[in-house]
């Protein structure tokens, strides 16, 4: 049995008047997902335990199988292990984002334009964040390089106990009310501040402006916690596998939990990443016998961020053409019984540009199975009608232990 996951990041949406009243899962055109939706089962799935907030990290470590009320612990821990940093159990690992502010003097003043920088590539993200540890750095505390806009900054003997806001979730808004608060928060928001002057006059961010680019003109520190422990993944569900994915995020997951994290060339996290590569980075792990792969596919999530509905509509079939139809060739082809489970991580409504609670729908294929509805569809809506998991990780373990 082979067993295939296709996170769909943030593709579950609201109904946007511009589609007249439908969700971008509803228009988006998808044979391949929508075929394994008919022949196979849909539903709904809460991700995320009441009382947390609505991350990547939660989601995805629910979606793995993981609750996230018991193995949770920061978002920033479960990437420093995938950049391959070495924590110990009193470091504190924070995530470290390249943003873009406006251009007011006072800097509690400035508006959050872009969490992302304008996707910077990660050379270039590279020499602002040495600059930034140049500045900031000491023996308790550093910088790292990551991916793109996403890095992390590490504090030994540091403490959990704060309140820091993720900037995707206060896009287009003055960030004063948001900064860090609080006792113990002070050096948080002194070197976010400071940041800002260092960064505008940068050789990076001068070149980026004459090429009309978006500068990384401020650092954005959040998503603290210690470093994880997961149970592993074999001796839960008695496979063995990979993630593949673009993003520190899932494969520290991945690798916390004891999968391999499988890079490809030209994964981006973006509406522009490499959908084929992925797909026949997954071919090639089957065929050499892994029996489970994760492909967690960032783009619609990121667009919802961006406020690119056409990007989304666009990612979302790109997914459909691109990764779920050559993998649902490829899988039917081996004639081996096989799984496939297609599922966002959390809504990301393109109205709030943020992520939410709300439940999103799934589409579960069992080429064994066959007890699907002609009607069936990946939309919400049509999810609503099917089965409801109350936590994602019952999904998956209905997903791994399901029998006919």
């Amino acid at each position: 049995m082979k067993y295939l996951i296709v996170l769909v990041d943030g593709a579950s949406d609201e109904k946007i008047e511009s589609l007249g009243n439908r969700t971008p899962l509803d228009v988006a055109n998808m044979p391949n997902i929508n075929l394994l939706a008919r022949q196979g089962e849909v539903g709904l799935v809460s991700t995320i335990p009441k009382g947390i907030s609505p991350g990547s990290d939660t989601a995805n470590l629910s979606v793995m199988g993981y609750d996230p009320a018991v193995y949770h612990t920061g978002r920033s821990p479960l990437e420093a292990v995938s950049m391959g940093l070495e924590l110990s159990d009193t470091d504190v690992a924070f995530r470290c984002n390249l943003v873009t502010l406006s251009e007011e003097e006072s800097y509690d003043k400035k508006i959050i334009l872009d969490h992302s920088a304008g996707d910077i590539s990660s050379e270039e993200a590279k020499g602002l964040i040495r600059t930034i540890n140049e500045a900031f750095g000491t023996e308790t505390l550093q910088f790292y390089p990551g991916i793109s806009y996403r890095h992390a900054m590490i504090v030994h003997e540091g403490s959990t106990d704060f309140n820091l806001i993720p900037p995707h979730d206060v896009l287009t808004q003055v960030i004063e009310p948001h900064l860090p608060k609080g006792s113990g928060t002070e050096l948080i928001k002194k070197m976010m501040t400071e940041s800002y002057e260092i960064l505008a006059s940068h050789p990076v961010n001068i070149n980026r402006k004459k090429m009309g680019l978006r500068q990384a003109n401020s650092i954005w520190i959040w998503g603290q916690g210690r470093k994880p422990s997961l149970s592993s993944f074999y001796d839960k569900y008695g496979v063995k596998g990979a993630v593949i994915s673009a993003v520190d995020l899932i494969k520290g997951i991945g690798l916390c939990a004891g999968l391999s994290s499988i890079d490809v060339p030209g994964a981006t996290g973006t509406l522009h990443t490499n959908y084929k590569g992925k797909a026949e980075a997954a071919i090639e792990a089957f065929q050499a016998g892994a029996d489970f792969i994760y492909i967690h596919i960032e783009a619609p999530d990121e667009c919802s961020h961006q406020g690119d509905l056409e990007g989304k509509i666009k990612s979302i079939e790109e997914i459909d053409e691109k990764i779920v139809g050559p993998l649902s060739d490829y899988l039917a082809g081996t004639k081996e019984a096989y799984r496939m489970l297609i599922l966002p991580d959390h809504p990301t409504p393109m109205a709030l540009r943020t992520h939410t609670s709300n439940p999103v729908p799934f589409v579960l294929y069992d080429s064994a199975i066959k007890q699907g509805k002609p009607d069936n569809a990946f939309t919400e809506e049509s999810g609503a009608g099917g089965r409801f998991f109350a936590n994602g990780y019952e999904l998956t373990d209905y997903f791994f232990r399901k029998r006919g």
